[in-house]
């Protein structure tokens, strides 16, 4: 891995842990654009694959991180962008919990709470969006796709229910 290589995995990685309101998957978006599109660390398709692995393995979302890292640099990589989607969230927390702490009951902490929830929502929502469209290419797809979140949005159906259906419906008709 190059010095130049290894400061992108930084900037790329570094800047969306600042920006990873709502958790790990509402800067999906960002991330595919920037390793896939600005970067070319790899493919949209790897780029789902990488994604429906950290999404079905145990842990936390920021596996998709060191998955990506990985392709990018090997296992170099995958420590570097680990440490860099880490670093600066924790770092940013630690002074928000301070000054919040210090302020009490501000009115301004309902605010504030109130004013991110949405912007958390639609992060999430933009994620999905950007994994369907890497994926999704037929019209069977998307339909599958829209019956997914449509059950997951409308009932407390275990979400591995509704990937094996979906998997059932694709061999069926493939």
């Amino acid at each position: 891995m190059s010095p130049l290589q290894a400061w992108q995995i930084c900037a790329v990685f570094g800047s969306a842990s600042l920006l990873s309101v709502g958790g790990g998957n509402a800067i999906v978006p960002q991330l595919q654009r920037e390793t896939v599109l600005d970067h070319h660390w790899l493919s949209a398709a790897q780029f789902a694959d990488s994604f429906a692995i950290a999404q079905v393995a145990p842990g936390p979302s920021s596996l998709l991180v060191t998955l990506l890292g990985y392709r990018a640099a090997g296992l170099p990589g995958a420590l570097l962008a680990t440490v860099a989607i880490i670093l600066p969230a924790a770092i940013l927390v630690w002074v928000v919990a301070r000054l919040w702490l210090r302020t009490g009951h501000a009115r301004w902490h309902t605010a504030l709470e109130r004013g991110i929830a949405p912007v958390a929502v639609g992060l999430v929502a933009a994620s999905g969006v950007v994994i369907a469209t890497s994926v999704d290419h037929t019209a069977l797809h998307w339909a599958v796709s829209a019956a997914a979140a449509a059950v997951l949005g409308a009932t407390k159906i275990n979400p591995l229910f509704v990937v094996l259906a979906g998997g059932a419906v694709g061999l069926w008709a493939g």
